[in-house]
């Protein structure tokens, strides 16, 4: 799980830290096991292994909550993503292997994909996590003439859609590696690549997940 990107600075801040972390991990495992927010605080604060009145030393609602425990696991996908993908110069190569590798992360992160398959149609042009680090692989794509776009944030829909509708075919069938090549050569092709080109791209060696 994703860590603060500087520690703070005294002990009473670290403390503060992890309990709040405790927290968005505690709805984290709520979400990926159910879907929903139906518990109470109590239930909640009982998770994390904190107290009842800690809670709203945090956040003032269970909604404020959610929302950051899905923000938290979109980022950490997100700079999963980027790691995996930064020494990939090709924007529709590092388009393929993001929509390959969500495929995998059933099987290695399935807590991210649960929150993915519940969550991340409402998140899709969020401002963190996912959205903007796919909006940025667009636009290079646009920019460089590599994809056929006008409008990258309508691509971004687009995209993102198709990859959530991936994942919850996923629950219903057992999908190997092969549906993920297909579905990000169907990707790269609707971006406007050739479908000869857009086969080879979507077949690359995949870079392995940390």
């Amino acid at each position: 799980m994703p860590q603060p990107a500087t520690e703070p600075a005294n002990r009473f801040e670290r403390r503060r830290a992890r309990t709040r972390q405790a927290l968005v991990a505690a709805a984290r495992g709520i979400l990926a096991e159910q879907g929903g927010t139906d518990v109470s605080i109590q239930e909640i604060a009982d998770r994390a292994d904190v107290g009842f009145g800690t809670f709203y030393n945090h956040f003032e609602t269970k909604t404020a909550l959610f929302d950051a425990a899905v923000a938290d696991a979109l980022e950490e996908y997100g700079r999963l993503l980027d790691t995996v993908t930064e020494g990939i110069a090709d924007p529709a190569e590092t388009v393929a292997t993001g929509v390959r590798l969500t495929l995998r992360l059933a099987a290695t992160h399935p807590e991210i994909t649960q929150i993915l398959r519940y969550r991340g149609l409402q998140h899709i042009h969020a401002g963190t996590g996912l959205g903007p680090r796919a909006l940025r692989d667009l636009r290079a794509g646009a920019a460089s003439g590599r994809f056929a776009v006008e409008d990258p944030r309508l691509a971004l829909g687009a995209v993102g859609g198709s990859i959530l509708g991936m994942l919850q075919l996923h629950t219903l069938e057992a999908l190997d590696a092969a549906a993920g090549e297909r579905m990000a050569e169907l990707v790269l092709r609707m971006l406007g690549l050739p479908a000869d080109e857009a086969h080879d791209v979507a077949r690359r060696p995949l870079p392995p997940l940390p």
